[in-house]
């Protein structure tokens, strides 16, 4: 099999947070699609973007906003207003098939369906750094089991998982080294090496 050096589609997600004072975030998500065997501007299908602002309280949406860009038809801005709808859904248990009700195939559009599935666990990870930015400043954060949003996403965070249980022992994510230590590195005092 021969591959060709220039790719047939590239399609690139990102996704970045902003602190809102204390207690909200805002996230930026922008999706973009190209052809890079193409000339401009034929070369550039979708540019689209959303940005929820969401309640770190309660991982609440307080406000959402669509954004077509670069669109292949004139009719395809006119579902934006839809995403409106991710106000008031929590960024927590149930996010994922609340979107999927709300915005797949033909009640919304494939991107910013895609985008708002993108959404979800980018903001638990947002909301992560943030309490671990106010530790770093030496202010109040969240309990950090509050900010624990990654509760079963993987094995690290299993209701049994090592996770939760270097919680227990003392851990404060977003301290210390990386890979954080192994669970035997902590004693019954607490962590002797603290990780993040």
């Amino acid at each position: 099999m021969t591959r060709s050096e220039l790719p047939l589609h590239r399609r690139t997600i990102t996704v970045t947070a902003y602190a809102e004072g204390g207690d909200e975030i805002s996230v930026e998500a922008e999706l973009s699609d190209v052809r890079p065997w193409a000339e401009p501007p034929a070369d550039v299908v979708h540019r689209m973007g959303l940005a929820v602002r969401v309640r770190l309280a309660d991982m609440v949406v307080v406000h959402a906003e669509a954004d077509m860009r670069t669109f292949p038809h004139a009719e395809c801005p006119l579902i934006t207003p839809v995403f409106d709808g991710l106000v008031g859904l929590s960024v927590a248990a149930g996010y994922n098939r609340a979107v999927q009700q709300r915005f797949r195939g033909v009640s919304g559009c494939s991107h910013l369906h895609e985008l708002a599935r993108a959404l979800g666990p980018a903001v638990v990870q947002a909301a992560i750094s943030a309490n671990a930015g106010l530790r770093y400043a030496g202010e109040q954060a969240h309990d950090p089991r509050s900010t624990a949003g990654v509760l079963n996403s993987c094995h690290i965070w299993a209701p049994d998982g090592v996770g939760l249980r270097k919680l227990d022992t003392g851990w404060v994510p977003g301290t210390g080294p990386r890979p954080v230590p192994p669970l035997s590195t902590f004693g019954q005092r607490g962590p002797e090496t603290s990780g993040g």
